[in-house]
């Protein structure tokens, strides 16, 4: 990317409206795979399922973007994100329409597998599209709000989508995501436009064999900066993911909070996702600790969380409310400072490919995760061997991460300027 000296700052308005449409794109693109934890007392009354099952139905969502983030990263790296990004948001719309015609949970699994292949291109192509206009010293706050689009949409979710259930059976939710998924791709596609700057070639230059283009690439899991970000993300996208899968459950069956209201919770949960996303990433641009020390407090946080969670005082439902919404706050809010930390420490015309590559690895976790915290659950019957393995996930990435020099301050690069890695 090309200095922005000198362009309008009236043109510069314009991002603000490009921040919008990428934070209701990523809402809408993950409005229904992000509710379906809300669902989860519904859909294991309806297709009788057990915990397995259910953190089945999240990991198939989650299993092409294992390759397809890499596959998006690659594409956003040569084209315009505006296509990239309706393309993938599109083909999450026609799979949850065609899929409300599933019969079972088999066709339920196969639907997701392709919600998750158009999903692949949302996460790095808004995440790339937001870096792209703002410069770093506003960037933490913009890719907060951006990011905090995942929670907000599943609090919506949570909050609608069991409704929906109730009212109409499980296959209507799959029509209201995929309406829901059409209309953030349209909304991408119809209002998206890239910087007015000059940006570099996409696709040019002496032409490199596949796999020599795709080992120097991997070779960015070596750098310093890249391992923090592996370990700090493995681990708390492994947070994520199982306490927006089982929070409904944990207080159902521990805390003895009816299904309707638990379901409630997990929209304060996730609620406090959205305010710890936007507020965590903003301390990030201004801390002295930057975006790794952002991280290390969240991940801190988590352990605390788990810690009540696995004590008595878990089966208070005032208590296990409250350090759920707390858990939500950090063990959903990192993600804000996370996306903006490979920003900053991606090469500027790799960016693309270096965020496919990053949130690919947390792919395996996310799809590993669920089902073997759901397995767990059901093999011990309790609820402290789960949130056991996920505070020693934590501890062990907090420790290790914390070997190397922390992270980055970033620098500014004035009031309109858009600059590289610090």
């Amino acid at each position: 990317m090309t200095s922005l000296a000198g362009v309008a700052p009236s043109a510069w308005r314009y991002r603000w409206v490009v921040l919008g449409i990428a934070t209701f794109t990523q809402a809408a693109a993950g409005f229904f795979v992000q509710g379906i934890g809300a669902m989860g007392v519904h859909l294991q009354r309806d297709l009788h399922l057990n915990t397995v099952q259910l953190g089945l139905l999240v990991s198939a969502a989650q299993l092409v973007p294992l390759v397809g983030l890499l596959v998006a990263g690659e594409l956003l790296d040569r084209y315009d994100e505006r296509w990239v990004v309706g393309a993938g948001a599109g083909v999450v719309a026609a799979g949850l329409l065609v899929g409300s015609t599933a019969p079972g949970y088999v066709s339920l699994l196969l639907v997701l597998l392709l919600v998750g292949a158009g999903y692949s291109t949302v996460q790095p192509g808004g995440s790339k599209s937001v870096a792209s206009w703002f410069d770093t010293s506003q960037r933490g706050l913009a890719m907060g709000i951006r990011q905090a689009g995942l929670p907000l949409g599943a609090a919506l979710a949570s909050a609608a989508l069991p409704v929906i259930a109730e009212a109409f059976g499980w296959r209507a939710t799959l029509v209201a995501g995929g309406l829901v998924a059409l209309l953030g791709a349209g909304v991408f596609v119809g209002f998206y436009r890239s910087p007015p700057v000059a940006a570099a070639p996409r696709g040019r230059g002496p032409r490199a064999s596949l796999r020599s283009r795709l080992g120097a690439r991997l070779r960015m899991l070596r750098e310093p900066s890249m391992v923090r970000i592996v370990l700090c993300g493995s681990s708390l996208i492994s947070v994520q993911y199982g306490a927006g899968v089982l929070t409904v459950l944990y207080l159902h069956e521990t805390a003895s909070v009816a299904a309707g209201t638990a379901a409630l919770v997990l929209v304060a949960v996730q609620g406090a996702g959205v305010v710890g996303r936007i507020a965590l990433a903003a301390w990030s641009d201004r801390g002295r600790a930057g975006r790794y020390g952002a991280l290390v407090l969240c991940m801190a946080a988590v352990l605390a969380a788990m810690a009540v969670l696995m004590t008595p005082l878990g089966r208070s439902p005032a208590v296990a409310c409250g350090a759920l919404v707390w858990l939500g706050f950090f063990g959903f809010g990192w993600y804000g400072p996370w996306v903006a930390y490979v920003t900053e420490s991606a090469p500027p015309e790799r960016t693309g490919f270096a965020l496919g590559l990053a949130m690919s690895v947390n792919q395996i976790a996310i799809v590993v995760m669920p089902p073997v915290l759901g397995l767990l659950k059901d093999l011990t019957g309790s609820f402290v061997p789960v949130w056991g393995l996920l505070s020693v996930l934590t501890a062990v990435a907090l420790a290790v991460s914390s070997r190397a020099r922390p992270g980055n301050r970033p620098r500014s690069c004035g009031r309109h300027g858009v600059c590289g890695p610090p």
